[in-house]
């Protein structure tokens, strides 16, 4: 038994290092508000269950073994990194808002990431990663950092980086993140450009009027209110992000894998 559990081991710490790189990438886990001991932690106790509820290859300690952790770390990196680039698409909206309600001078440090985010950006942020955990969307990143075996064994040695379908992922992955910000901000924007219109003419009409000084104000008020009626539209499109961000870290593992 003792000599079983010696061979597990490098299979345990490869598996722990893809883990721990999941960690510092992924989603609601990589935030700095949690303590580093629990992520680390965390990523021990998974890659402990994990190590015992699957059926790992037998792995030697060789210089094959610092290619293999290498590959595992660029694994978790990369597919936690473009899980977190999709869900910036609520930052990205965010910001588009702000420039027109005129909240884009006032950027905030977000607390959960530690960088400066836009004012509406941060409180639409919160209110989908509300919803991620309501409908236990983080169970579904776990599930994503245990069933990457599938795509992605322990055992592969290199990355197929020379393929050219990468080129093609990256830039379907961007333009579909500006095309959810964009439905995301659309309906507030379009809302907020008709009150600009509507000012421009009463200060071609009625030139008395300071519409600076009016619309200012005005812009922001009628802002909240339309956010408040498109929140529900909001909550849907976040659940399309989600699933859209499945179906990316699938995609890229896939690509991974070569398969």
């Amino acid at each position: 038994m003792e000599i079983e559990v010696v061979e597990w081991i490098p299979a345990f710490l490869l598996v722990l290092v893809r883990v721990s790189a999941f960690m510092l990438t992924l989603p609601f886990f990589s935030y700095q508000t949690i303590p580093q001991r629990f992520k680390i932690g965390f990523a021990g106790f998974l890659a402990w269950i994990m190590i015992f509820n699957g059926d790992w290859p037998v792995i030697e300690l060789n210089y094959t073994f610092i290619l293999l952790v290498i590959k595992e770390a660029l694994v978790g990196l990369t597919v936690g990194l473009i899980a977190l680039l999709l869900l910036y698409a609520i930052q990205v909206a965010g910001g588009l808002i702000d420039l027109k309600l005129g909240f884009l001078i006032a950027n905030v440090v977000d607390p959960q990431t530690g960088t400066q985010a836009p004012l509406i950006g941060t409180y639409l942020y919160t209110f989908a990663l509300l919803f991620l955990l309501a409908t236990n969307a983080h169970h579904l990143l776990l599930d994503g950092v245990y069933y990457s075996y599938e795509f992605i064994p322990l055992d592969q040695a290199f990355l197929p980086f020379g393929n050219e379908d990468y080129a093609e992922f990256i830039g379907i992955t961007m333009n579909t993140m500006f095309i959810i910000a964009f439905q995301m901000s659309m309906p507030i924007m379009g809302s907020i450009f008709l009150v600009d219109v509507a000012l421009g003419f009463i200060a071609r009409t009625v030139p008395q009027v300071n519409v600076f000084v009016v619309g200012f104000p005005l812009k922001i008020f009628l802002g909240f209110i339309f956010m408040l009626v498109t929140m529900p539209v909001f909550f849907v499109l976040v659940n399309n992000l989600i699933e859209t961000i499945m179906v990316t870290m699938r995609t890229l593992m896939q690509l991974y894998g070569g398969v």
